[in-house]
């Protein structure tokens, strides 16, 4: 997944770990997969989940697991089917569908990959070679600035970019688009995997030498293991000058506009003139650096460590880089190390699993057209939007009623709800692939192209008007996203389906399960990086000081919430690094129990499976959260991700009142909070 900005929230840190109900009851609660023996008062996740949780299996090439991945799964199946059917359709050449055949058909011929070798990349290795001063190092680097920065696949694959760009819409000029420069360069996920003593993090990193040693052998260079140690310290000398998770999360610190002319002063070491040249970026007069302190430090390596430990970093980057499209021998080798050591995970994915992740990455929108076309009828696009209507005025009402904010806030805020911006199913306007060229047979090639294609199509959007209709997911993933500096929601067509959105269960279930989605989502645009922006994406300070040192006070409260949690002995949760997560959990809980008791007109909802209304909402929340995940994947997320582990966001439910009653949850038990302790933000 993108390492991005706090500019894009999602609301899931891994696709799909929404519960699904067993298939015995396919419309309900799972109530077999409960665990009535431990009182929901002391651990609310296992109390939803317990026997569950028990009884599961996580596969051998997942580093996690939650039902929901059933729902992701029956979604890559019904995806795979739709492309095969473009490859056997014989569609025109030049077409959407043809493209899309040939793609996915190209990546499954792994026999012909094989065949190349690694001989697709000798250009690169080529372009490598001849870097021999350090103008010629900052123009290679600058052709490898790409729309991701460190992109990390869970169980095989991982990129990492010397720099990335995010071009988004400016912070301080909303009516215009800017590039932004992000930290980059790492193959580990996070700096506190280069630098944190600890004897778990000395095996990770020699073992990532090792890795990195065998990559180096497969590239085809000799004494690997002397050359993979002074890449490795190279890259913990960046990893010195990055900024942690949290820090990088701070949007204040974050807006740093430099024009192209400060960058040699600002940053010395690297030839910036190439580098942006390489980059098509030298007529761009002014950049958003995000991180400016890892930015300096990276531009004085470029110019301090020896050339000849730069062409082996890079040549170790580029194999690992292109290691999805390269000879069985490279995979496996990747998978040997982000699969098994850094996930837990035992074996790669099924190849056309990966294949259909490629495909959706290249041709994203148009296997998307095909996807919303057979498997989202404008029935059930109209019955979410009326449940994002139901929860957007729930929380309209909650706004209106905070006795905590004063009138003139409470006016911008309804101001920006009312201008929210929300997607649901699919984009306004699709994609167009027209100039992505994909040929049959050329698996190296046609990825090489579409991640061309993407930096283009970025690059072309400086100098342009804002678009507040683009979609930054496809309609075929199962997660949501909220874009606060566009303040505009995504809800793709494939998280509006069961056990998110079940026609066919109680109307109760849904809102606990997709309208707390919906709920998270609308909050992300007034949590602590959200509520930065005016209802236009303008970075400006709306509240009095008055509000805001409440909403400020609201939120460390619950920061401290969640540092108490400990999943391992010693290793909390990190309660800034995921507040923003946190704040839109609880707000959007309350916005779509809110929406639920609005919908029943003051009546109850009726009794079901033997629950009651309040009873089948927050079970339905808690099961929506139902995860097994191994240790090493765990401790990464916990170290690396915006968003609490999934076995602690049911403990949401402690911060609202009606929970307490449902379940008759009392003082002493484990997550009883004294009313005064309750966090209410909005």
């Amino acid at each position: 997944m993108r390492r991005s900005l706090p500019l894009l929230s999602l609301c899931l840190a891994v696709p799909a770990l929404v519960a699904a109900p067993p298939k015995a009851q396919p419309h309900g609660l799972d109530l077999a997969g409960m665990d009535r023996s431990v009182a929901p008062g002391d651990d609310f996740f296992t109390y939803a989940n317990g026997a569950w949780v028990k009884h599961t299996e996580i596969p051998a090439d997942r580093g996690s697991y939650g039902i929901g991945r059933e729902v992701a799964d029956l979604t890559d199946r019904r995806t795979a089917a739709l492309i095969k059917s473009a490859a056997a359709s014989k569609a025109p050449a030049g077409s959407e569908l043809r493209k899309i055949g040939d793609f996915y058909t190209s990546f499954m011929a792994e026999k012909a990959i094989d065949r190349k070798g690694i001989r697709p990349l000798q250009p690169t290795f080529k372009a490598i070679g001849a870097i021999q001063d350090r103008k010629a190092l900052a123009h290679y680097l600058g052709t490898t600035l790409r729309a991701d920065v460190d992109v990390l696949n869970a169980t095989q694959y991982h990129t990492a970019n010397f720099l990335g760009l995010w071009v988004a819409q400016d912070l301080d000029q909303p009516d215009r688009y800017a590039p932004f420069l992000l930290q980059g360069g790492l193959g580990l996920p996070e700096r506190s995997y280069y630098l944190d003593p600890s004897e778990g993090m000395a095996a990770v990193r020699t073992q990532y030498t090792t890795h990195v040693a065998a990559m180096l052998k497969l590239a085809g260079l000799s004494n690997v293991l002397t050359r993979a140690t002074a890449v490795v310290d190279l890259e913990t000398r960046m990893a010195k000058a990055h900024l942690g998770r949290e820090e990088s999360g701070d949007i204040q610190k974050g807006n740093n506009h430099w024009a192209q002319a400060d960058f040699p002063a600002k940053a010395p070491g690297l030839d910036w003139n190439s580098f942006f040249t390489a980059a098509d970026l030298s007529k761009q007069a002014v950049f958003v650096v995000w991180q400016p302190g890892a930015v300096t430090g990276l531009s004085a390596l470029a110019a301090e460590v020896p050339l000849d430990v730069w062409r082996d970093y890079l040549t170790f980057h580029a194999i690992q880089h292109w290691a999805p499209v390269l000879p069985k021998a490279v995979a496996d080798q990747s998978f040997a190390f982000y699969g098994k050591v850094l996930s837990g995970a035992s074996q790669p994915l099924d190849r056309w699993k990966t294949g259909v992740a490629l495909t959706n990455q290249a041709l994203g929108e148009a296997v998307g057209k095909a996807y919303v076309a057979k498997y989202f009828p404008p029935s059930e696009k109209a019955r979410a939007e009326r449940m994002v209507s139901n929860i957007k005025a729930a929380f309209r009402i909650r706004i209106e009623h905070l006795d905590w904010m004063s009138p003139a806030t409470k006016a911008k805020a309804v101001a920006k709800l009312d201008a929210l911006k929300v997607g649901v199913g699919y984009p306004d306007r699709w994609r167009d692939y027209r100039s992505l060229k994909v040929v049959a047979g050329d698996a190296f090639g046609n990825l090489q192209r579409a991640e061309r294609f993407d930096y283009e199509r970025n690059l072309k959007k400086l100098g342009h008007p804002i678009d507040r209709t683009e979609w930054v997911m496809n309609p075929q993933l199962v997660n949501a996203v909220n874009l606060p500096v566009m303040n505009a929601l995504n809800f793709p067509a494939a998280i509006l389906q069961p056990p998110y959105f079940d026609p066919k269960r109680p109307m109760v279930m849904d809102f606990g399960a997709i309208g707390a989605v919906i709920g998270h989502e609308i909050s992300h645009s007034f949590d602590d990086s959200g509520s930065l922006f005016d209802a236009t994406g303008k970075l400006e300070n709306w509240w009095t000081p008055e509000d805001l040192k409440h909403f400020q006070a609201s939120a460390n409260q619950l920061v401290k919430q969640f540092d108490a949690y400990e999943p391992f002995p010693g290793l909390h949760i990190k309660g800034k690094q995921t507040l923003g997560e946190n704040i839109a959990d609880v707000a959007g809980l309350a916005a779509a129990y809110d929406a639920y008791r609005l919908s029943l007109g003051g009546k109850e909802a009726p009794v079901v499976q033997g629950l009651t209304g309040d009873q089948q909402f927050f079970l339905s929340y808690a099961q929506s959260w139902r995860e097994k995940t191994r240790e090493p994947l765990l401790r990464q997320q916990i170290l690396t991700d915006g968003h609490a582990p999934a076995s602690f966001r049911p403990y949401t439910v402690r911060n609202l009142d009606a929970w307490y009653p449902a379940f008759q949850v009392k003082p002493g038990q484990k997550l009883y909070l004294a009313p005064a302790d309750r966090v209410r933000i909005w």
